[in-house]
């Protein structure tokens, strides 16, 4: 049986930003309603709205950007299917990166074909030596900004851009508390937008902090409950 081909322009309402108009770069789903756009279009919109620019389903009140993930489903559907997309969108970033001077973040194992993946070092019981030293790494300072908590000795850390919001949580639940289990009764900030679980240091660097220097500055304090 002969297979069937479509052409691009049949599926390209399902691979294209609404925002932007173009093909996805860093597809981001919302978690609500699972529409998906590029990263950089739905932040800078959602930085302004709560809601969905697709369906207008409201997000969330207070944090809409807490409830976005990236999609590496349909990036990678998207790179297939659009010839050329991902040479030229890694061409485009690199010389973004080169025009300010700025060291462009490696992606650790973004090649599953890598000979560097190979020679790390592996430990007995199978786990990583490197423990993500190789990595993008981000400089970061913590500060307290509520009366109930304290300072923490150690304020400037230097991270892996892979590390969680949940694992500076952990960090500070543990040196807080002595209490990993505490972190949940902690909020953390950047430029007083609480930031979700999930984000990673780069994704906050890229989105909140954008081009100020380093280090990139964030405030804890004891978790808020919504009324």
């Amino acid at each position: 049986m002969m297979e069937k081909k479509s052409r691009l322009k049949t599926v390209n309402p399902q691979i294209t930003c609404t925002l932007c108009k173009g093909y996805l770069v860093d597809a981001t789903t919302i978690t609500e309603c699972l529409h998906t756009f590029c990263k950089t279009c739905i932040v800078k919109f959602l930085e302004e709205h709560n809601t969905c620019p697709k369906c207008h389903i409201v997000i969330h009140q207070s944090y809409p950007l807490n409830y976005i993930s990236f999609d590496r489903t349909m990036q990678d559907i998207v790179y297939k299917l659009v010839p050329n997309l991902q040479e030229k969108e890694m061409k485009r970033q690199i010389e973004f990166y080169k025009k300010r001077g700025l060291p462009f973040p490696t992606q650790p194992g973004s090649d599953e074909n890598s000979n560097e993946r190979c020679r790390t070092p592996v430990t007995a019981n199978g786990g990583d030596q490197d423990s993500h030293r190789t990595d993008e790494q981000v400089n970061i300072c913590l500060e307290c900004m509520a009366d109930s908590m304290r300072n923490l000795k150690r304020r400037f850390l230097r991270l892996s851009s892979q590390a969680t919001i949940m694992h500076l949580k952990k960090f500070i639940a543990f040196k807080l508390y002595n209490n990993l289990g505490r972190c949940k009764d902690v909020d953390i900030l950047c430029n007083e937008e609480i930031l979700g679980k999930d984000h990673t240091l780069k994704f906050v660097f890229v989105t909140r902090w954008r081009t100020k220097d380093t280090p990139l500055l964030l405030h804890y304090r004891q978790r808020v409950t919504e009324l």
